[in-house]
Order: structure tokens, then sequence, then C-alpha cells
């Protein structure tokens, strides 16, 4: 890196001359930024925008979002993914309300101390809220950091991050920290990008080493990522004479926590042939005690996790009698035009079979 290269200047200018528009930026206050900071953890910008207004509307306030049940929480972030994201923004309004009486966290320490807060974010927010000098690494930091350092260590390697972190906390300049934390994200968004980065607009080409050597293509280098396992399971939309399915709420802390599904098997894997509508129906009355008719398979449902791959073999069957039996499990009837309860984009791709659009 090119220590003598006016790093903070140079993206500073860009970004007040080409800064994108969002809805949080210009915006001080801690529970809006928290809010846009955490959505932006898992999810791009264009899909941030349409639900970040909407999820303010809801809850105003860290109070209001601190009274919530955590249902409606759910039901707010459906459709975005990650639903861990709004279990920890839920658990850390309560905590921000209730044990530190409303204030917020003014360290970078009081904010790592809240769940679902790292490094980056608790850094981000300190800078554009109160303009303390703490320098952030999101993915975008890391890919401009990599190319400007022409990183040949994997960047998703322990070192690798070490000296990433070492070399964004230089750049981080002490006067107008915020904006360069928000400039440096929109350097790797719009033009630091991971393919076709425009190199030509980019206002730290003269100190980038990557682009001195023509190799800006090579990085960031990462380690061979690991194959995901593939596994399979099979869903039963028991329904009744409106259309309504019979749904369990998943228990919190798992995956998909507290969210909606469909009676569905446990997971196998390797995933196995779709069981014939005969074993489902057997499998229906003896593992939920639910009784029901006109069994018929509708197809297969493929999703893809952060370290998994999931096919879905997705079974119809009209409600007879019987009620699934489970130890501390909640069950109801769905219907997507009445119901408020969260669903998961899955779960959402498995009830679009049986004709339930769910709405996000």
């Amino acid at each position: 890196m090119a220590r003598e290269y006016p790093y903070a200047d140079r993206l500073l200018e860009f970004y007040r001359a080409s800064g994108r528009v969002l809805p949080w930026r210009g915006d001080k206050d801690p529970y809006h930024i928290w809010i846009s900071e955490i959505m932006l953890q898992q999810t791009g910008v264009t899909s941030v925008c349409r639900y970040y207004e909407r999820f303010l509307e809801r809850f105003p306030t860290v109070a209001r979002l601190a009274q919530a049940d955590l249902q409606e929480v759910l039901g707010a972030w459906q459709g975005m993914g990650y639903y861990r994201r709004a279990q920890h923004l839920h658990r850390a309004a309560v905590i921000i309300q209730d044990g530190l009486k409303g204030q917020w966290p003014e360290t970078l320490e009081g904010w790592l101390a809240l769940p679902g807060i790292g490094r980056s974010t608790a850094g981000a927010i300190m800078a554009i809220c109160w303009n303390r000098r703490h320098p952030i690494l999101d993915g975008n930091c890391k890919r401009v950091l990599s190319r400007i350092m022409a990183l040949n260590e994997p960047v998703n390697s322990s070192q690798a991050t070490r000296m990433l972190w070492h070399w964004a906390d230089l750049l981080t300049p002490p006067e107008q920290p915020g904006d360069y934390a928000q400039a440096i994200m929109d350097l790797g968004a719009v033009v630091c990008t991971l393919r076709d980065p425009k190199c030509n607009i980019c206002p730290w080409q003269g100190g980038c080493r990557a682009f001195a050597e023509s190799r800006v293509g090579e990085y960031p280098n990462r380690m061979k990522a690991k194959v995901r396992p593939r596994y399979g399971q099979q869903a039963i939309l028991v329904q009744e004479s409106t259309g309504a399915v019979l749904m369990r709420r998943r228990p919190e802390g798992g995956l998909l926590g507290g969210m909606w599904e469909p009676l569905s098997t446990p997971r196998q894997t390797p995933p196995q042939p779709p069981s014939d509508v005969v074993e489902m129906q057997d499998q229906l009355e003896r593992h939920w005690q639910v009784h029901g008719c006109d069994m018929k398979r509708l197809g297969r449902v493929q999703h893809a996790f952060t370290h998994f791959h999931l096919t879905v073999w997705v079974y119809s069957c009209r409600y007879v009698s019987g009620w699934p039996q489970g130890a501390g499990e909640e069950i109801c009837w769905w219907d997507a035009g009445h119901s408020d309860m969260p669903v998961s984009t899955l779960h959402a791709k498995v009830l679009a079979m049986a004709g339930q659009e769910v709405i996000n």
C-alpha cells in the first residue's frame, strides 16, 4: 500500500460528489442507523431500501420494537431471510429499553455487548452517529483493501483478517470518520465490485497495487469453499375446506427459529427419493395423529441455505380429523390471506404449490 497516497482525502471527495442516496444517509439517529446496519449485514441495498422504511413505520422507536411480540418482528422481517438478525434485533431492543433505560451505548464495547453486533457494525454506528474514529470491515471493504494491498493471503483467513483490520484502522481518518465509513462501503458496492470493477473512475486507482500490476481480477483471493451438503425433506400441506393449511411454529434459537412451516419430516442426508402417497398418508397418521384423504404429490422445492442445500418434496391432502401431538409445539390453521404469522422464503415457495401465495 502506498502510505503517502491521500486515500482518505480522495475517498471523501468521491463521496461528496458520488455518494449513494439512501434512506438512512444524513441521519445520525442511532436507532435508524442500527436498523439499517443490521439489515445490510446479509441483504443487498436494493432489498433493504424496500424493507427499511416499512420496518420503521411499524416500529418507529426502540421502545415500540422492545414492546412488540417476536412474531410481529419476524413478520415484518419476512422475505429478507437470515431471521436470526430479527431475533437479535428484538433482544437488543429489550436490553436497551429495559436494561439501559432507553439510553444508547456510547462506546464500542457497549454496542459489542448487544446481540447481533460485531466489530464492524459497532464501528459503523459509532462513526456515523457519534463521529468517533472507528474502522469498519464489511465484505465490500475487505474486497477493496485486498486489491489496494494486492493481498495474496486468502481474504477469509484469520491472518488476512488481522492484516485487513490493521490497514482499515490506518486508513480511517480522525475527521469525518462517519462519512469515510459510508464512502468506503459505497466504493466497494458501486466501483470496486467483485465483477467488472470500474477502475477508470476509482478514487484510489493511483494507490492500488492490484491495478498497478494489472491483477485486479485476481483479488480477493479466497480459500476454496467447502462443498455444502445436500439434504432432503418431505412437507405435507394438510388443508381444510377453506384452503387453510395446518402449520407449526419452529423452536426459537435454531434455523428459521420462531417461523411457521407446514408439517415436515426431519432432514435426511443424502436426500431420499420421495415417498409414495400411501407411505406419506401413513406418516401423517403415525407421526402427527392427523387423518387426511386424497393425498397427492405436488412436486419439489429446492432452496440454498448458507451451509447446505435442501430439497423439499411437497404433498397435499384434505383434512379429516385429528391434531398434531408434540411436546410444546404451537399448531394452528394458516391462511395466506388472513394471517400475519411469519413464514420463511423456503416455506413461502412450499405453500405456493397449494395456491397459498405469501406476500412479503
